[in-house]
């Protein structure tokens, strides 16, 4: 019999390979959101995933200064979409949630009916962007929440390498949403390696230092087609080096650039982090809904998992 998904994360000697994706625009009728899955899924027809992960996109306004360089539009509610992509994929699917918009009582319930209505079992919960505007439920307290909940979940959390470079302790957030109850993490877009090194470089020693089992890192991949694609990876906080901007921006062919990027970037982690013994895993996403960054993700995606399935077969034989 196949493993889950879950199986899957919580076996380290197993690759993960997760596609990445958004909910179609609030009030999409339900036939087109269903073309829309369809059309999605018969573009990952040609390459062999173990989920997909939906994002719950909020305004992230409040956490910078400078206007998003693609307008805010408020899409479904990500469970439904999660439903409908786990009916026709017939794959395990991640929901991300973003919890400061409810008070506790409205996240209890939202857990009631995502267990009950949706049958959701694979959650990522998602704090606020900033400490600026209204926070009803700190991430804390929604794990405590969660974990007080009647229902089961497998649970995950995310990992911002950017985060680490900047206060240097986002290890020690990793170890303590373990400790809440997460059992795998997602990262947010790398194009920085040396950052994700230095991350889980860290995680690794601090779990060792204090004999805990680490939990696997999905790592997050994205092509980038251009200058605008460029601009609002920078304003979600991802970090680019000025070396891979000006090889993007300057090269005949942008996309295929920032594939290539990419692979340098997954192919640096693996060499620094293989004696490290954290367990790795890849999600590939397109941050716009442009047909050739879309179909890009697909080419990114095959890439960068003949890349790991390399690296798991050296690291059975060594």
């Amino acid at each position: 019999m196949p493993l889950t998904l879950q199986q899957k994360i919580a076996d380290p000697n197993q690759g993960v390979y997760l596609i990445g994706t958004t909910p179609p625009k609030a009030g999409t009728a339900d036939d087109k959101t269903r073309r829309i899955a369809k059309k999605l899924l018969a573009r990952l027809n040609e390459v062999e995933y173990d989920g997909l992960v939906v994002y719950d996109i909020q305004d992230e306004s409040s956490r910078v200064a400078t206007e998003r360089p693609f307008a805010f539009h408020s899409t479904l509610d990500p469970r439904e979409y999660s439903c409908i992509l786990r009916e026709q994929a017939r794959r395990d699917v991640i929901t991300y949630k973003s919890v400061a918009q409810r008070d506790a009582a409205e996240f209890n319930q939202w857990l009631s009916d995502s267990k009950q209505q949706y049958q959701l079992d694979n959650l990522v919960l998602v704090g606020s962007p900033s400490s600026n505007g209204t926070i009803k439920l700190s991430l804390s307290d929604a794990y405590q929440q969660l974990s007080n909940h009647e229902a089961d979940f497998f649970l995950g959390g995310v990992a911002i390498a950017e985060r680490h470079a900047q206060k240097g302790n986002e290890h020690e957030r990793l170890i303590e949403k373990s400790r809440l109850g997460c059992q795998f993490f997602i990262s947010q877009a790398v194009y920085n390696a040396q950052a994700t090194i230095d991350l889980i470089t860290s995680y690794a020693r601090s779990c060792r230092q204090q004999q805990l089992t680490p939990q696997r890192i999905i790592l997050t991949f994205t092509p980038c087609g251009g200058e605008q694609t460029l601009e609002f990876m920078q304003w979600l906080g991802i970090s680019v080096p000025q070396a891979s901007k000006y090889r993007i921006l300057d090269a005949a062919n942008p996309l295929n650039e920032s594939i290539k990027i990419c692979r340098d970037n997954l192919q640096q982690i693996l060499l620094h982090c293989a004696a490290l013994d954290i367990p790795l895993g890849l999600n590939v996403e397109s941050l716009t809904n442009r047909k050739e960054e879309i179909d890009a993700s697909i080419r990114l995606f095959r890439l960068l998992k003949a890349t790991m399935e390399l690296h798991l077969a050296e690291k059975q034989v060594a």
